[in-house]
């Protein structure tokens, strides 16, 4: 018994085969039961089978293993459930015959709250709260529904059967090949599965309407949605069948199964699931309402869809070994999600977008606390927390890094010819390398192992010495601190214009180049970018002169939207890591103050929150100055854009509206916050008012809660009745996320204890954590004294966003001593990487703060740019 516990992974002397399943949910007690029979092929000489299960309930009197070769039935003589390990030891009196066999196994158990295996969601139909039964097995919860070999190389075939209420819908993998209705029960039989992961078995059984389609080979598309919303499902269907077409010449293979449903629940812990057949989706992914959806929400449910529907041929047809390769997976179909929705919307400029995936990677790569893409992985618990941004946003930047070196066409079909390999099958890293480095002949393999290995990644500094570039590579952390990391790393650059690209691989640390244009009298003052179009997974800082040329390049317009953001974002990271001082970074930032593309407005807000609360911390005395200066930058946009949508103006102009619209509401400039309390007081008479568009809700909300105190509730009461009144998640979770920017930490501990009601779905709770500098310490207090209830009522997702959330926003060394000191008695497994993380930001934080003290002309600086005169 020893022998098996303790384990990363299950012992390799048995192999299921193929699973006949039959459940039996009852929605109203909560419970359901279930029996197994799995074709097993017993690969050793030995007296155990060993398999995982977790909190079910087995009937020992049921558990059987008849060999194919005989007429014997085993029994066993133990049979243990060991939850702390999650398996199910069967131990036999004698050795099994070696070969197929059936084993038979009948259980029990809840349907629980916690939306993971199969778990229960709550609706409502007619006015009447009712329970759906749904399954989330990814990563490791399918053995909470039914003992099985829960590891993603244990592939099988599903036989699925569900005993139901008759008049609910029962869906799964398969088409439905027979009903039988028997009263008030119907047992629905599915049609036998291709062999498939445990992780991606689904069943919901509820009362659900559709929208269908169909491919043009002949794949029915549908999108199952609440009664009375099918029409929000119509947008994610269109994409669905889009896409899906569009894979299939990507991938060169067809869609594998006959039919895709979709299906939107109210309950649920990720943004959705891709389950082979039948993708589930928390309801903000999956529908969209033409008038109450933000230009946003339709953006974040077409790539929702495609990422989820790339899944179908990268994870689900070829799945990964073990969860040290999930990168493969998540990375993957987070990058080809980018190609999909381009393709099908290319006026959203999508690519551009990309850089927000690759700046989120970046910022938890610079963390000393970070892990590499490729991470070992002992113990189930550990799993959740890999199903991050470097798991997700690096691992996409580094295949984009990749697929622009080696060629777009060169990268399909290499792909295409690594899907056709591994089909129905398990693949590792090294196999996608494999195959991209016989497609194209370069290193792939020696390349790339540099990225997905090791932690971390390089800031190339790069300088002008003797008419020559200078490149040197280090390893770049948040902290300042010095690594020693090394990377082969495909450089690209630009001197004065983009006609001309030059490309090279740094493969040591440093490396000089002789290149002609900077030589030439007539470009002595040109500019120089490197890493051109931010497809490299690196920072990049230049010497003073450099950076110069690059913001008067700025100034008048002579780079892309990808590369001013780029250089912004690189001077704020080097900023943070004390490699610049923040004088340089305001002197850079306001060289964007007529900047109009999405992308690079969006983070210039995300920077000037980041830098406000920063300097609030430093140097409080000049927040007036600062907040003059942050709306002096947004001011040109603000006036161009105005609060009304213009005919025929673009998707990105619409979502940049409701952004910078915002960002002057938190900055608290007058103007705008008069005009949108002028409009909420018009939306609040009538819900359907032109004055406030969905695409500006968020901006009218936030100024809203931003004059709201103690002694003037009034707007706080009535964003409680808007919230309360919309069965559109989209608008609950618009205004969570709205309600905490109060500066009043008496209202803000108030909305905290709202997001733990039971009026806040689970799932949401996390919306409302982004809360006002004012707020921080009582976000403390508040997840100090619920912590027990956070952890006892909140699935693995979900508990580590509580700590970062609240933990990260810090700034000060006395309060990392503090926080270690509440969690030392509460360590778990599952919030262990991400408690490091966050304290290490506070650590960074901190050290930032001592930096802009000392720093001699930043308040010199910062009151010139706050009354400079354009």
């Amino acid at each position: 018994m020893e022998h098996f516990r303790k384990q990363p992974r299950l012992p390799k002397f048995s192999v299921p085969k193929r699973y006949d399943l039959r459940l039996k949910p009852d929605l109203s007690a909560c419970r359901f039961a279930g029996s197994v029979s799995i074709d097993v092929d017993v690969l050793a000489d030995t007296r155990f089978i060993v398999l995982n299960a977790a909190e079910l309930s087995i009937n020992s009197g049921s558990v059987s293993f008849s060999p194919h070769n005989s007429s014997k039935v085993f029994e066993p003589s133990k049979v243990d459930l060991v939850e702390e390990d999650e398996i199910l030891v069967l131990d036999f009196a004698e050795t099994l015959p070696l070969g197929l066999g059936v084993l038979a196994i009948g259980f029990e158990g809840i349907l629980n709250d916690k939306m993971k295996g199969f778990y229960r969601s709550i609706y409502e139909h007619n006015g009447e709260k009712k329970n759906m039964a749904v399954t989330q097995f990814e990563p490791a919860d399918a053995r909470r529904c039914f003992p099985c070999w829960d590891e993603p190389a244990c592939k099988a075939t599903f036989k699925i059967t569900l005993d139901v209420p008759s008049e609910l819908v029962a869906l799964s993998n398969m088409p439905v090949i027979e009903e039988k209705v028997n009263g008030p029960l119907k047992t629905v039989f599915f049609q036998e599965s291709p062999i498939m992961s445990t992780y991606l078995v689904a069943v919901v059984v509820g009362l659900f309407d559709y929208v269908e389609d169909h491919t043009p080979d002949g794949v029915k598309v549908r999108v199952y949605c609440q009664v009375g919303k099918v029409n929000q499902g119509k947008f994610a269907l269109k994409v669905a069948v889009g896409t899906l077409g569009l894979y299939k010449d990507y991938f060169a293979m067809p869609y594998p199964l006959p039919k895709l449903d979709m299906i939107a629940i109210p309950d649920f812990s990720s943004g959705a699931m891709e389950n082979y057949g039948l993708v589930t989706y928390r309801e903000t992914a999956l529908l969209y309402d033409e008038q109450h959806s933000a230009a946003a929400n339709k953006q974040r449910v077409a790539t929702v869809v495609a990422h989820e529907l790339a899944h179908q041929w990268f994870g689900n047809l070829v799945t990964m070994e073990w969860w040290t390769h999930l990168w493969l997976n998540e990375g993957f179909a987070t990058w080809v999600s980018y190609l999909a929705t381009d393709s099908l919307f290319p006026e959203w400029k999508i690519w551009t977008q990309f850089l927000d995936e690759t700046t989120d990677g970046l910022r938890l790569d610079g963390l000393a606390e970070s892990h590499p893409i490729e991470v070992e992985i002992n113990h189930a618990a550990e799993i959740d927390e890999i199903f991050d941004a470097i798991s997700y946003e690096k691992g996409a930047s580094v295949i984009r890094m990749l697929q622009s070196y080696l060629g777009a066409e060169c990268f399909q079909k290499s792909l295409a010819s690594y899907i056709k390999k591994h089909a129905y099958s398990n693949a590792k890293t090294e196999d996608l390398w494999a195959a991209l480095e016989e497609g194209s002949g370069e290193p792939v393999t020696k390349l790339m192992n540099t990225w997905t290995k090791q932690m971390g990644y390089p800031v190339v500094s790069v300088k002008v010495k003797d008419q020559k570039l200078e490149f040197e590579q280090s390893q770049f952390f948040s902290s300042g601190c010095t690594g020693n990391g090394q990377w082969i790393v495909p450089i690209t650059f630009c001197c004065g214009s983009y006609e001309k690209k030059k490309s090279f691989l740094l493969q040591t640390k440093l490396v000089t180049h002789d290149v002609k244009e900077i030589s030439s009298h007539s470009n002595k003052s040109a500019w120089i970018k490197l890493n051109v179009e931010q497809t490299g997974f690196y920072r990049v800082k230049y010497d003073e002169e450099l950076a110069a040329r690059l913001r008067h390049a700025i100034e008048n317009k002579y780079l892309s939207a990808t590369d001013r953001f780029g250089i912004l974002d690189d001077s704020f990271a080097l900023c943070m890591a004390r490699q610049l001082p923040l004088t340089s970074l305001i002197t850079l930032m306001a060289a964007y103050r007529e900047e109009l593309e999405y992308t690079v407005l969006s983070n210039l807000i995300t920077i000037t929150y980041k830098v406000g609360r920063i300097a609030a911390d430093a140097k409080p005395e000049l927040m007036d100055n600062i907040n003059q200066f942050f709306i002096n930058l947004f001011q040109y946009s603000a006036e161009k854009l105005g609060w009304d949508a213009k005919q025929g103006e673009s998707h990105l102009d619409a979502m940049l509206r409701g952004e910078i619209l915002t960002a002057l509401a938190m900055l608290g400039h007058k103007e705008t916050l008069n005009e949108a309390t002028r409009r909420f007081d018009s939306f609040l008479n009538n819900r359907n008012t032109p004055l406030l568009p969905p695409d500006i809700r968020k901006a009218a909300y936030v100024a809203v809660m931003r004059s709201v105190k103690s002694s003037n509730r009034a707007g706080f009461e009535s964003l409680l009745r808007v919230y309360r009144e919309t069965d559109l998640s989209q608008e609950k979770i618009r205004i969570l996320g709205s309600l905490t920017s109060c500066p009043d930490p008496a209202i803000v501990l108030e909305v905290l204890k709202f997001s733990l009601s039971p009026e806040v779905r689970s799932q949401d709770a996390i919306y409302g954590l982004g809360v006002s500098k004012e707020g921080r310490e009582v976000a403390w207090i508040w997840l100090k004294d619920n912590w027990d209830f956070i952890v006892k009522n909140f699935g693995g997702f979900l508990i580590p966003r509580f700590v970062s959330a609240v933990v990260s926003p810090f700034a000060s060394f006395e309060k990392v001593k503090e926080v270690e000191e509440f969690f030392a008695s509460r360590e778990k497994a599952s919030i262990a990487r991400t408690l490091k993380q966050s304290l290490e930001r506070v650590n960074i934080n901190a050290t930032w703060v001592k930096s802009i003290q000392a720093e001699k002309d930043f308040g010199e600086a910062v009151q010139e740019l706050a009354y400079r005169k354009y």
